[in-house]
């Protein structure tokens, strides 16, 4: 009999203990399955799973028996029913279906079809894995399973005397019962008898059965052509064969199921997790796991880990806020600004050339009121402050991770990697493995990989230029507009005008510019993400892990320099390279370089990251919770009104939005640029914890809230860790301190107003008697001969000059008529001095400190490691002692065998 008819006739999976040989066991396990089941190409008598009429149960998670559990759901569109004009091709689609279902049935998997109730192209093919189907493929995939329950796992509270307030912000233990825990040890069919097995349908989870299901799915074939196979669910869900394929939720998110049997998980996690009105308690880590799979559940821990350090570091960064604010008006720097008789006696020399007007000092009078909230000596204490914490915040981490680790049983999750089905379906060249001297099969030779290395090298580099591009656009953008702003902002307004104040043509350019920058990254972010996704699709990773890494790392690459790049740029590069009015430096020879405010730029980095922070954190919302709740919203609203009701599970499931092929990526890379905003550029935004808190605290809610009610069940994966992101942070947090001492170096103005507050008796520059910051603004602006303008860059009209024949800017050079005129003075080379030492003193501080903290907080902590050592000796001690009591039961059974038949009497 065929194949698909009689499943007797289907090979069985042969077992082998290691997992390098799967895709040999693969391999030989297909040939065998295509020599019995017949060529895939050309076969026309395929067995496809009869059809089912719904039997009226929407609750129901099982066959219509009520006896087989669904562990997947594939859905299609029936060809017969589509439009006659595309019959060929609907034809080709349903032989590869009808190919793919008969060979799902010889890997030992039981179909039921049922058809839509509310639209009857639509049909659901049911997934069923027997108990055998489940045991072979749990050893195959080194599923670790339940040998004894484990009464070690005593999770005590350091915080004991607390356990009233604890367990307010606690989920209650009645609601959501502790899971039981157990030792466990990968799972041996000719060892089954060693395993907790009470109720064979419950030794299994649901999370497992799917994650069996999918890998079966990924790897069956559906086409041969010309000796190269075509598998795996993803193709036929891209190409339109099937429109999805998905576990199932286990019941309506916000009621209770009406079966008995259904555990009611996803209702529990939106009422204890994903509700508003449990965003104060703490996420009930060991459902989402036992949910939605280790690899979402390290993903939340990982988040709630983060945004709990974030409430300490948001606490400094408002102290350091407050005392800035507060100390705002004793600025004595500020004050001279603002003074009429000497900010508004002060002319500046224009900052463009020609169309630019003088203009009087104290028009940044507002401008450096704000400065004086952020550049301060609070500022510094919180830098310093910042990156102690993030090396507190990694390591804590780790060891949080490990525990994570332990309790999730994932410790040596590394045996269980299986190759990637689009990596095996290249695997045609055949070499000769250098350890094992055997015939291992690879997708392309050395020479071949070679060159897909540099191919895509090549495209990363040319994108990351595309994006230097863009900035560059947006300097050439800042260049012109301000211009514009100079020459007509102070005509618009008098100088009684109380917005002139505050719209200065620097602020005017700051705000336009980073408007303008934040779209383009939006824009680009769109593009970036399919290059990346085509780069990596083609440099052809072999394990998933391995394909995420590779993807995290180009992705974070690009979203690094698109992001930050506009505020490397303020930062580190504005303002620091304009010569003086009689010799400025042009920018691609046609643009006068930017200039800062008398107060340096940091103000305007700050304008940066406000509008880039806070931007972004709108746009992800209307991303992630907007998009997906109008879609399904749209889709009820074309459905039958009450369709819910009747519609099954199954149905109710496909209507929903799918995750994406990437699932929490996005997630991930969204925490860690913000995770970069924090600690990067923190020295010119001490509110940035606190943003990122609040945001924090409503993303761990909306992120449980769109995978509880409108996204479809993820496929349950294993993690052991948060991957790529861990080196990514742990270099962003190396970093950190550079770029934050350079800031304060460099951007901010406070090493020149130490140096001055501390040189008070040291001539030339000593002319203040005392420790005094009085004079400090006259002291930071040179003097230029207006008559010393050249014919490029004088202004047409002294419009603002009166009878003055000097005007003033930022720098310190020597006046006219010195020796050395327009020169910088010795002034200037104590401050670079002072700022170079501030800059190797603050790395080499904080990077001692960091060393030990890493060297004294271990990875791992003690007692983790006395569990870990002792569950493994446990284990091992079961397995053995269950081993040699079975052999010695045989070895006495022989032996009472041997007895019997030497002593027994002879017959006559």
């Amino acid at each position: 009999m065929k194949c698909g008819v009689e499943l007797r006739s289907c090979p069985q999976r042969s077992l082998l203990p290691r997992p390098s040989l799967l895709a040999t066991v693969l391999e030989n396990l297909d040939q065998t399955i295509l020599s019995n089941c017949g060529s895939l190409e050309g076969q026309q008598d395929f067995q496809a799973p009869e059809f089912e009429e719904f039997d009226g149960k929407p609750d129901s998670l099982f066959f219509n028996d009520g006896q087989r559990r669904i562990d997947f759901v594939l859905v299609y569109e029936d060809e017969s029913r589509k439009e006659p004009n595309k019959k060929g091709t609907n034809e080709k689609q349903r032989r590869k279906r009808q190919a793919y279902e008969s060979n799902l049935i010889c890997k030992g998997l039981q179909l039921e079809a049922t058809r839509s109730v509310l639209d009857d192209k639509l049909v659901f093919v049911k997934v069923h894995a027997p108990w055998d189907v489940l045991c072979t493929y749990a050893e195959l995939m080194h599923i670790k399973l339940p040998l004894k329950p484990n009464d070690l796992k005593t999770r005590s509270s350091a915080f004991s005397h607390l356990n009233w307030f604890t367990k307010v912000l606690s989920v209650d233990e009645n609601i959501i019962k502790p899971e039981q825990e157990f030792f466990t040890a990968p799972f041996e069919k000719n060892r089954m008898n060693d395993f907790y097995i009470v109720d064979k349908d419950a030794f299994f989870n649901p999370a497992t059965r799917s994650r069996i299901v999918y890998f079966i799915l990924s790897r069956v074939k559906y086409q041969v052509i010309n000796n190269v196979s075509k598998f795996g669910i993803n193709r036929l869900v891209s190409s339109g064969i099937y429109k999805a394929a998905f576990p199932l939720h286990d019941c309506k998110f916000g009621q209770r199921s009406e079966d008995p049997s259904c555990p009611n998980e996803r209702y529990l996690l939106y009422r204890e997790w994903a509700h508003p009105r449990s965003i104060y308690k703490k996420q009930p880590l060991d459902l989402i796991r036992k949910y939605y799979g280790e690899k979402i559940g390290i993903y939340f821990a990982w988040l709630g880990y983060y945004t709990q350090m974030l409430l300490l570091a948001a606490v400094v960064g408002v102290a350091c806020f407050l005392y800035g604010y507060l100390n705002q008006n004793h600025c004595t720097w500020s004050k001279e600004v603002c003074d009429p008789d000497i900010g508004g006696n002060i002319i500046m020399c224009p900052q463009c050339d020609k169309l630019c007007p003088f203009w009087k000092l104290n028009i940044t009078c507002e401008s450096s009121k704000k400065l004086c909230i952020f550049d301060s000596f609070g500022t510094l204490i919180f830098a310093v402050f910042m990156g102690v914490w993030v090396t507190l915040f990694l390591e804590f981490w780790k060891r949080r991770q490990a525990e994570l680790e332990y309790e999730w049983d994932t410790v040596e999750l590394q045996q269980e990697e299986q190759a990637r089905p689009e990596y095996e379906a290249q695997c045609t060249h055949v070499v000769i493995n250098e350890i094992t001297q055997e015939e291992e099969r690879i997708p392309f030779t050395t020479c071949g990989k070679c060159i897909r290395i540099t191919l895509c090298a090549s495209a990363v580099f040319f994108w990351i230029l595309l994006i230097i591009a863009s900035v560059i656009g947006i300097i050439v953008y800042r260049l012109s507009v301000f211009i514009v702003f100079s020459t007509t902002l102070p005509k618009s307004f008098n100088g009684t005008d109380p917005i002139q104040k505050y719209l200065t043509p620097q602020m005017a350019t700051s705000i336009t510019a980073s408007i303008i920058s934040f779209i383009i990254i939006m824009i680009l972010n769109t593009i970036y993400e399919k290059v990346a996704i085509m780069i990596t699709n083609f440099e052809l990773p072999r394990t998933q892990t391995d394909y995420e890494n590779s993807l995290t790392m180009k992705m974070f690459l690009f979203q690094f320099v698109n992001y930050y790049s506009s505020c490397f740029y303020i930062a580190f590069f504005k303002g620091k390279f304009v010569g003086y009015p009689g010799d400025p430096v042009y920018w691609l020879g046609k643009y006068r370089n930017e200039e800062c405010d008398p107060g340096g730029c940091l103000l305007e980095l700050t304008t940066q990251l406000t509008i880039i922070m806070g931007g972004k954190a709108i746009w992800n919302n209307i991303q992630e919770v907007l998009l997906p709740w109008i879609m399904n919203l749209i889709g009820r609203y074309r459905r039958v009104s009450g369709s819910e009701n009747i519609s099954p599970r199954w149905e109710q499931d496909y209507h929903l939005q799918p995750m994406g092929k990437l699932g929490l990526f996005y997630e991930y890379l969204e925490m860690i640029i913000q995770f970069g905003f924090v600690t990067l550029f923190v020295a010119s935004f001490p509110l940035a914890p606190l943003l990122a808190l609040v945001n924090n605290i409503l993303e761990i809610r909306v992120d449980a809230w769109k995978l509880t009610t409108q996204f479809r069940r993820m496929v349950p994966e294993k993690a052991q860790d948060i991957g790529a992101w861990q080196p990514i942070m742990q270099g962003i947090a190396v970093l950190a301190v550079v770029t934050n001492a350079m800031i304060i170096a460099f951007t901010s103005d406070m090493i020149p107003r130490l140096v001055y507050y501390w040189s008070f008796s040291i001539p030339p520059y000593g002319d203040h008697a005392d420790y005094t910051m009085e004079g400090y603004i006259n002291n930071t602006l040179s003097i230029f001969n207006v008559s010393d303008f050249k014919d490029r860059s004088k202004a047409d009209s002294n419009s603002g000059l009166g009878n003055h024949t000097t005007c003033r800017y930022r720098d310190f050079r020597n006046p006219p008529g010195h020796p050395q005129e327009y020169k910088h003075n010795i002034y200037y080379w104590h401050v670079v001095a002072a700022k170079l030492a501030f800059v190797i003193v603050m790395e080499h501080l904080i990077y001692s400190v960091k060393f030990f903290i890493s060297y004294a907080i271990p990875d791992v902590s003690k007692s983790t490691k006395s569990k870990i050592k002792r569950e493994k000796y446990l284990t091992q001690k079961l397995l053995h002692e269950s081993h040699m009591t079975k052999n010695m039961g045989i070895i006495i059974q022989k032996m009472s065998e041997v007895v019997d038949n030497n002593f027994r009497p002879k017959s006559e």
